[in-house]
């Protein structure tokens, strides 16, 4: 892949889960691939397209900045939503 050798990663040595892979040269964030949890996680500012997929819930808004706004009409959680 073009580029591979620019991904770099972070790992919190605190946290449980968090890692941060972002390109060396200009500093974006990329996708990860989390084997253990199953998951990947994918900035949106990372991708040339429209991703199609739109926003479906703000969750951990518990968490949020005082001074955010959340301006859409989707539901709200403090933390994760019901599953």
């Amino acid at each position: 892949m073009k580029g591979e050798t620019k991904i770099r990663t972070y790992k919190v040595p605190e946290a449980k889960h968090f890692s941060h892979v972002f390109c060396s040269t200009c500093g974006s964030g990329m996708p990860r691939v989390d084997v253990n949890r199953q998951i990947a996680v994918t900035p949106l500012g990372s991708l040339d397209d429209d991703p199609i997929v739109s926003p479906a819930d703000n969750i951990f808004v518990a968490s949020k900045a005082a001074w955010y706004k959340i301006t859409d009409a989707l539901p709200e959680y403090a933390e994760m939503p019901p599953t």
